[in-house]
């Protein structure tokens, strides 16, 4: 277990939400915190954002004058995120490094286009070197196998992408954002995907999808904000692990997806939620693959902290 971490705090945090599950333009839901993209071009209602099971977001934190700018996942297509990009007109060429929260197709499938529009080799990526794990697989019947695509490290490189392996924390942007590195799992009911699968030197074994990890920021006077992209380790094993890294107990927001989608996950949706409620973070995001069943529990249970997300969503988290 890594030493605690000192995490710089900054005066705003903003997650702008390049892919997510669900898009509605009508919403008309603006706030201090929620902007919802508009599809108006030329004046004109024509500029679709797309939706698709992945997720990919910019992540902004501004610090006095200065904003630093990062890229945390990559969507599910080789083009979705980037197409919503340029919908959003989104300056791609700020980028300074990249996240990688685990190594499943529906946060890396536009990994290359994404890059190339950053337009600079030698950008780092920071992962976990097992989302490098091959072959990686479902068998939801015996012998039924449903592999994930292989990610290589020779494809990443061929991008002009310098890959950053650590299984620790990693503080990046001088330290305003915070890899949290391989998570503690702590929690009695968060027991990971129990049909996910890869092999080791030609044995099956049973994958506990120990790359799957998150960021996290510190709002002055607000707390952790903290961000997901599937929560393999369990969300609530991800928020405590980003609480006990830091020493910093109070979180200001939850966002990512939950994995609580399907028959397997739906039984710790309660489970999930009451822990939540004890962490008492001041929005809970649930995004991607959370599911319906999910994300209207805790609507329902949390609603004067609930935001709904969309592809094309910027979240603005200030001091």
């Amino acid at each position: 277990m890594a030493n605690q971490i000192n995490i710089t705090e900054v005066d705003k945090v903003e997650i702008l939400t390049l892919q997510d599950n669900y898009i509605d333009i009508t919403s008309q839901d603006n706030s201090d915190v929620v902007t919802r993209a508009m599809p108006l071009l030329d004046g004109e209602i024509k500029n679709s954002i797309q939706a698709e099971h992945g997720f990919s977001a910019i992540v902004k934190t501004t610090a006095g004058d200065s904003t630093r700018t990062m890229l945390f996942d990559f969507g599910f297509s080789p083009i979705g995120a980037a197409y919503n990009a340029k919908a959003l007109g989104v300056p791609m060429e700020e980028v300074e490094v990249m996240v990688l929260s685990h190594g499943h197709s529906d946060h890396t499938g536009g990994i290359a286009e994404l890059t190339r529009m950053i337009g600079r080799r030698g950008i780092g990526l920071v992962l976990h070197p097992r989302v490098f794990a091959y072959p990686r697989y479902l068998e939801p019947f015996p012998d039924f196998k449903i592999f994930f695509p292989r990610l290589t490290r020779e494809a990443l490189e061929a991008e002009g992408i310098e890959i950053i392996e650590t299984t620790d924390p990693y503080p990046l942007l001088d330290g305003q954002v915070l890899f949290l590195g391989e998570i503690e799992r702590t929690s009695s009911f968060e027991k990971g995907f129990p049909i996910a699968y890869r092999e080791e030197d030609g044995e099956k074994e049973w994958d506990p999808i120990e790359d799957d990890t998150a960021i996290v920021m510190n709002v002055k006077g607000k707390g952790l904000v903290v961000l997901s992209g599937c929560s393999h380790s369990g969300i609530i094993n991800t928020v405590n692990h980003a609480r006990k890294i830091t020493g910093i107990e109070k979180v200001h927001a939850v966002m990512g997806g939950f994995h609580l989608s399907g028959p397997l996950f739906e039984p710790i949706i309660e489970a999930t939620t009451e822990a939540m409620k004890e962490i008492t973070p001041d929005y809970i995001i649930p995004c991607h693959c959370t599911g319906r069943n999910a994300i209207m529990r805790m609507e329902k249970e949390m609603p004067d902290r609930f935001i709904l997300n969309m592809s094309g969503t910027k979240l603005t988290f200030s001091a």
